[in-house]
């Protein structure tokens, strides 16, 4: 399947957004060898891990075939759409 740049930036942000998830629900736990995590979080924590996970899987694939079709370097693609994603340029005002 053929990537547009603005599909790469949104997966991206759909893979950091499932990072923040990841990352509130460690605060809200704690570390595991610290306090042990019920069954329950545990699940939790891990289906929203490998959610990540996939998710960066799948934005680094597409990446790295958006970099061959356009024949640009693919560390290049991957900071840019990481750029993009992650700080976004306003709207600028209609006249």
């Amino acid at each position: 399947m053929a990537y547009t740049f603005d599909d790469l930036v949104e997966m991206q942000r759909a893979a950091d957004e499932a990072h923040g998830r990841v990352r509130e629900l460690k605060d809200t736990y704690g570390r595991p060898t610290a306090h042990p995590w019920s069954p329950e979080e545990t699940e939790t924590y891990e289906t929203a891990w490998q959610h990540w996970r996939n998710l960066a899987g799948d934005v680094q694939a597409a990446v790295t075939a958006h970099a061959g079709q356009e024949d640009k370097p693919r560390f290049d693609v991957d900071a840019a759409v990481r750029t993009k994603a992650r700080h976004p340029q306003p709207e600028p005002a209609s006249a």
